[in-house]
């Protein structure tokens, strides 16, 4: 086996493909993040529309805005275009991963953790795995490139979340 029938392995493999979806993670990530806070005081409409239920917590918080559901579904899709798998594949997956961010803030809401507090795996899991697992087919994946993409966007996530506090102390 020569170098050129290694590659050409790696190429037909899931890896490029995993690569791929975890660029498309970490954009939805950190656009949303992002453009909290470089727009930090404009346009900052709430996704929950600032409804509060019976127990007295907002249903998901002031840090779920529509700037970033749409940041994140845009530059996501531009990303995506860039990488070839297609523009409105991009915007859903996009999407997808900031509803997963979403269910992560109500289910954090019910637990009464403050807004922007951290639940390592919590804040991951639900934002990788559900646009993983909803376009799976589209972008190539399997059971096993799913876990890993989703466990290495965790890893990435608690760095940089890390890196991030440290900054804004």
């Amino acid at each position: 086996m020569n170098i050129n029938d290694v590659v050409g392995r790696i190429a037909e493999s899931e890896v490029p493909r995993a690569g791929v979806a975890l660029l498309l993670v970490m954009t939805a990530n950190s656009a949303a993040w992002a453009t909290g806070r470089l727009g930090a005081g404009r346009a900052h409409a709430a996704l929950d529309f600032g409804i509060t239920l019976r127990d007295g917590t907002r249903l998901l918080g002031s840090h779920k805005t529509w700037r970033g559901l749409i940041a994140a579904t845009v530059l996501t899709g531009m990303v995506a275009y860039l990488l070839k798998v297609g523009f409105v594949l991009g915007m859903a997956f996009g999407a997808l991963a900031l509803v997963g961010d979403a269910v992560s803030s109500f289910i954090k809401r019910r637990l009464r953790t403050a807004p922007g507090a951290e639940i390592p795996g919590l804040d991951q899991l639900p934002e990788a795995l559900l646009p993983l697992m909803m376009l799976a087919n589209p972008l190539g994946l399997g059971v096993v490139s799913i876990i890993s993409v989703t466990l290495l966007f965790t890893i990435l996530d608690l760095a940089a979340t890390g890196i991030r506090h440290r900054i804004h102390r």
